[in-house]
Formats: structure tokens, sequence, C-alpha cells
């Protein structure tokens, strides 16, 4: 893979400066300052984002979000382990040792019982494993940030640093993040954390940096067997809209109603 179709790592955002982080956490203990904020966080999801989003797209033209509506296939019937995909994730964006922005799960089910496990996020592949159970079947689930249309982790940020793009990508302005992991707790797929590099919170952007040039995720360029697909939902002769209106794709949790723009095929039930 060359350079050009492979960019840098993108720098990892500075950490606020203590004396203005005190002044806002202590800010967002108050119940009336909580009001404010909290209304402030619905308003910029609403109007699709509180931060710009980037300028150009590789051949110099302005990249205009409201042209595009990205969303996500995983096909865990492909899904081998590999972990390609979690290896190209971490070098692409810097994420920190411990930690995830996306990463596999393996089941293994049988009538008596199921056993999930993701030894260090699948990076290293699948070693053997032993359950206390007659095992009938295994498979792999990636997993990510959903990315969702109705999203908790946007509501419950007190200072707007949680964003929704207006196409379609769930984003975190580290310049404004206070680190209080009010959003780590609310994401229900449990794809955020906070990161001991800059005590803000960080998630999976489907590589936003690559995708407003034209680019795939890492995640997508590099899977050897096309389990991860990455598509634009305003194209009409787009594989992965195809994917999405034409077959039986699933989400996790739609009980939840956050809308999800990550469909899996072939998910099992035992998923969650």
């Amino acid at each position: 893979m060359s350079d050009t179709q492979y960019p840098a790592p993108a720098e990892a955002g500075a950490p606020q400066e203590p004396a203005r982080r005190d002044f806002l956490e202590q800010g967002v203990k108050l119940a009336s300052g909580a009001v404010v904020f909290f209304a402030g966080a619905r308003a910029l999801a609403s109007s699709g984002g509180g931060a710009p989003g980037p300028k150009d797209n590789p051949f110099g033209e302005e990249y205009d979000w409201n042209e595009h509506r990205y969303a996500y296939v995983i096909d865990t019937k492909k899904c081998i382990g590999c972990g390609s995909c979690v290896r190209a994730c971490r070098a692409e964006n810097d994420v920190p040792d411990g930690f995830f922005r996306t990463w596999i799960e393996r089941y293994i089910v049988g009538p008596e019982g199921s056993h999930v496990d993701s030894p260090n996020g699948g990076i290293d592949g699948f070693p053997p494993a032993s359950v206390a159970f007659a095992a009938k079947k295994s498979f792999l689930v990636p997993k990510m940030c959903m990315h969702c249309t109705e999203t908790p982790c946007v509501q419950v940020c007190p200072v707007g640093a949680s964003y929704r793009t207006r196409d379609g990508v769930v984003m975190v302005d580290d310049q404004s993040c206070i680190g209080c992991g009010y959003c780590v707790q609310a994401c229900p797929y449990g794809s955020r954390f906070l990161s001991p590099k800059t005590h803000t919170a960080e998630k999976c952007t489907w590589c936003y940096h690559r995708i407003t040039k034209g680019l795939k995720p890492a995640c997508v360029e590099v899977c050897p067997t096309q389990t991860r697909l990455f598509g634009d939902m305003k194209r009409e002769d787009d594989p992965v809209r195809k994917i999405i209106e034409t077959e039986r794709v699933a989400i996790l949790q739609p009980h939840l109603l956050t809308e999800p723009n990550c469909f899996y095929l072939h998910l099992d039930k035992e998923v969650r």
C-alpha cells in the first residue's frame, strides 16, 4: 500500500489546560448549568455538528458534507479474525495501547451455554479456546462505534464536544471535550473510552480524515476478506447502499432506537 493511498495517522488532540478543565467540570456539577449545557448539546446535534468539516478533497475541490451520507456493512460470515483491521486502526489513528476504536469478538455457542471473548481486541488473532459445554458453533463479530442517528452520546455531552456531522459521522471535538466521561457511560455499544494521552473521549471516526478525501477507512482498506464495507447512501450505484436496501441486514440492540448506521449481514441472535 503506497503512502499516497494510506496517509500517516492524524495527530492526537492536546488536553485542555487544568484551570479551564477544573472550571468546566465544576460547572457541569451544578444542576442549572447542566440544563443549559444539555440544551446546547442537543442544538448542536440537530444543526449537524459543532465543529467545522474538512475543507478540501484530493482533487482540490471543496468538500461538501451535504452531498454524502455514509454507512457501513459488516458480513459476519466472512470474518476470519486475522486482526488486520484492529492493527490498521491502531496505526492510522495512534490508538493508545490497551484501548480500541474497533475490535473483534469471538462467540462460542452451544445448547448449554455460550462464551464470548476478545483477547487483546483480536489484534493478534484468536488462540484456541476451551469451554465447559458442548460447542455447536463459533463465529467472529467485528465491532466499533455504530454512528447512530439518534445518538445518546451527543445528547449527554454537557459542552457539545460530541456531535454528528451532516454526512452522518459521530465525532468528538477534543479541543472542547472536558473528559467528564458522560458519553462513555451513555454509549450502549461500549465504543468510547477516555484517552490516557489526551484525557478526552476517543472513538471510531470511520477515519474521517480519509473518507473526506475519497479514501476508505483504514479497517476497510486492509480487510482481506471484504468483511467490512463502507459506502455512501447518496450514491444510487453504491454497493453498500444496494446491500442495505435489498438484503436482510440487522443492527445491534434495535430496541434502543438509536438508529445505527453500521449494519450487519448474517448477524446471529446471540450477539448483543
